[in-house]
């Protein structure tokens, strides 16, 4: 059993814990992804299994999208809801400037980036003080669709490793509390099917075998249009 399933992560689980799911419905297969999600975002993740996961890097390596709902006029600890959160009331323009393009990024201290071969977010959990390395990543949008009061949304596509709790902290005051990814390359949320849940039925989708992925992402690097 080879190739890539298009899954609808849920918020409140790790990436692992869905990568987990598939693989115990499907009789204990090698099982990974390409591309993780933070426990408190939903939308695609790319479920390799068997020979699939052989293709992981270059799949990890397409485009994302994502859209994010932002609080403004506060700031969190790990860059979303479940850090701690201190309201300080400055608001950012309306609408604020959006860096597009190739830009310097530091990524969150609660992040799976490895320092010193340890996950940052593990140090920073025992309190730790450390520094992040910078990064370059590039932006192709970064868009307001909407704005009330302290809540704006947006839509960014973005080179893999870019961190959107990153783009949004830095607009000023605001983190994220709540981000959808919508489409890695080609490929789309709404293709996706939601995760096995332990003791239900799963009607396994057609997995895509490795030869469609790959020529799938080779005739469309980018991202395709958005549904």
């Amino acid at each position: 059993m080879n190739g890539v399933l298009l899954i609808d992560k849920p918020a409140g689980i790790t990436s692992h814990d869905v990568v987990a799911s598939v693989r115990r419905a499907l009789g204990g297969v090698k099982t990974g992804h390409a591309g993780t999600l933070d426990p408190f975002a939903t939308g695609l993740l790319l479920v390799l299994v068997g020979r699939a996961t052989k293709a992981q890097q270059q799949l990890m390596g397409l485009p994302k999208r994502y859209e994010t709902l932002a609080r403004l006029g506060a700031v969190s600890s790990t860059g979303d809801p479940e850090g701690e959160i201190t309201h300080t009331g400055r608001l950012p323009p309306d609408p604020p400037s959006l860096p597009t393009g190739e830009l310097r990024q530091r990524p969150p201290m609660h992040s799976a980036v490895k320092i010193g071969g340890e996950r940052a977010y593990k140090r920073a959990r025992r309190g730790e003080q450390f520094e992040m390395p910078e990064r370059i990543v590039t932006v192709q949008r970064f868009e307001q669709l909407w704005r009330e009061d302290d809540r704006a949304a947006f839509v960014i596509e973005c080179s893999s490793g870019t961190y959107v709790r990153s783009l949004i902290a830095d607009l000023g005051d605001g983190y994220c509390v709540e981000l959808r990814r919508t489409a890695i390359g080609p490929f789309k949320v709404a293709d996706a099917v939601a995760p096995p849940r332990r003791g239900q039925p799963w009607e396994r989708p057609e997995l895509l075998t490795v030869e469609q992925a790959l020529a799938t992402t080779s005739q469309n690097e980018g991202l395709g249009p958005e549904k």
